[in-house]
């Protein structure tokens, strides 16, 4: 049921149709607790383009706040919300003190392809795991999702989708910005909300029979029920399969998630959970997005290791129930399949037919030669030489006359006769215009910028599918 397709599947309307597979898994997987309540409640954004995929774009604005920031239960849905336990490795330190501290499931139910989904918060109050935290979620944090999400959607990274943002009128104290800052409560929609950190909380308490319970209840609700001789092992596959796409969308986007720890990876192999992210302006290996991570251990370049490390971590939490070899067996697979992955990522974002692995490998590595050596921003490479087609700004420097006899071969995927290649520039998301669209909303109040870069994100992703 995961997908591992170059591009996100287009939303379409659906009916509404709850589905609380969850409670399969008892009551040790969460713990129900109670939402905030807030001063205010002041619908920022709502995403109709997704909500109809769960039949939810129905709901008017009132329904809508009394739904994703009262945390009334929807129809047939589940009465309490559940804060989820996990554990987890940050910065490959293992901490069994963490958990939803500001978060929880509120709703599942079947998108209009079939797949579970779920409905989680950020934002929504404390929890028995919020230690010392308030609860709470800056307004700034929730656009800032609303910017990531949708330039990675339109880029064709598998991501949760932002689902509501709703200011909440509480002033918030935060280190690492301007203080008391807005407050809001934040929806997402994903496919799962199982983090690896959950395998590692049930393998921590060594409960055998909750593991094998939530390796069925993935396999069942994510992949299809497949199974074999060892279920863990057929699960861990599927996850490094997912992985190893995920990875290549990040480096093929230019992405740096920032804080790719345990308890940040979905099962499923969706991103989600955006702190200090950032796009890369240029093809820059060192390149970090926070602030705190002095050692680069979450750099642009050392995504992928690190995402094959916390896999590793997985299947060390599943070994309480399987053993090693067949769990060996499916992490050796994640570095072919990476490269698979980023190949033929590279060629849709450029827009041009495979011509086989090696000689893509070739043209892949003249491309990174010229970004690098041209001081190029990745946006700009793949939108100037979309479909293979030499720029007219090419300019004539070696490496990018030799990317040119690289790519003069390949025939173009996708034309270039939607409006957005005619554009001047790319649509990028490079941090100075994450702040001027936030500066506009601090200062002024202004949301025209926000629905501005939203719309013309999604003309981008229009165009990037396009053939």
């Amino acid at each position: 049921m995961a997908t591992n397709a170059c591009m996100n599947i287009q939303p379409q309307d659906s009916s509404y149709r709850p589905a609380l597979n969850i409670l399969e898994l008892g009551p040790k997987i969460g713990d129900r607790v109670a939402p905030a309540d807030f001063p205010k409640t002041i619908l920022r954004y709502r995403n109709d383009r997704w909500a109809k995929t769960v039949g939810l774009s129905h709901l008017d604005d009132a329904r809508w706040v009394q739904h994703f920031a009262r945390f009334t239960p929807l129809k047939d849905n589940l009465q309490h919300p559940l804060a989820m336990r996990y554990h987890g490795h940050q910065f490959r330190q293992y901490n069994p003190e963490i958990g939803d501290g500001r978060g929880f499931l509120f709703a599942q139910m079947r998108d209009h392809l079939g797949r579970l989904m779920d409905l989680g918060t950020k934002g929504s109050g404390t929890t028995p795991w919020s230690r010392s935290g308030d609860g709470r979620l800056t307004l700034k944090g929730g656009v800032r999702e609303i910017l990531a999400t949708e330039m990675l959607e339109a880029l064709g990274v598998e991501t949760s989708k932002t689902f509501s943002i709703i200011e909440t009128g509480e002033r918030l104290k935060r280190g690492d910005e301007p203080s008391p800052t807005r407050s809001a409560v934040m929806v997402r929609l994903s496919h799962s909300h199982i983090r690896f950190g959950t395998f590692q909380r049930i393998a921590f308490e060594e409960n055998e029979a909750l593991m094998q319970q939530l390796v069925r209840y993935c396999l069942n609700n994510f992949y299809g029920g497949t199974g074999g001789d060892h279920d863990a092992a057929v699960l861990l596959h599927k996850a490094v399969e997912q992985m190893a796409q995920l990875a290549a969308s990040y480096m093929i986007a230019g992405f740096v998630h920032g804080v790719l720890n345990t308890d940040n990876m979905n099962i499923t192999g969706e991103s989600f959970d955006y702190g200090p992210w950032r796009f890369a302006p240029r093809w820059d290996a060192g390149f970090t997005a926070a602030y705190f991570d002095h050692q680069g251990l979450y750099s642009f370049g050392r995504q992928p290791e690190a995402i094959h490390w916390n896999l590793g971590q997985l299947a060390v939490a599943l070994r309480l129930i399987c053993p090693a070899e067949p769990l060996i067996e499916a992490l050796e697979q994640f570095a072919p399949l990476y490269q698979n992955a980023l190949i033929a990522r590279f060629c849709w974002r450029l827009g041009v037919k495979s011509r086989g692995l090696e000689t893509d490998r070739n043209m892949i590595s003249a491309a990174e030669t010229t970004m690098k050596q041209d001081n190029l921003l990745i946006d700009d490479f793949f939108f100037d030489w979309m479909g293979g087609r030499e720029p007219d700004n090419a300019d004539g420097s070696e490496a990018a006359a030799a990317f040119a006899a690289h790519i003069r071969p390949y025939d173009p995927a996708r034309s270039r006769t939607h409006s957005y290649w005619r554009a001047d520039a790319p649509q990028s998301m490079l941090i100075d215009e994450v702040e001027s669209i936030w500066d506009a909303i601090a200062d002024n109040d202004d949301w025209q910028p926000l629905d501005k870069k939203i719309a013309a994100i999604r003309d981008m992703g229009a165009a990037l599918q396009s053939i």
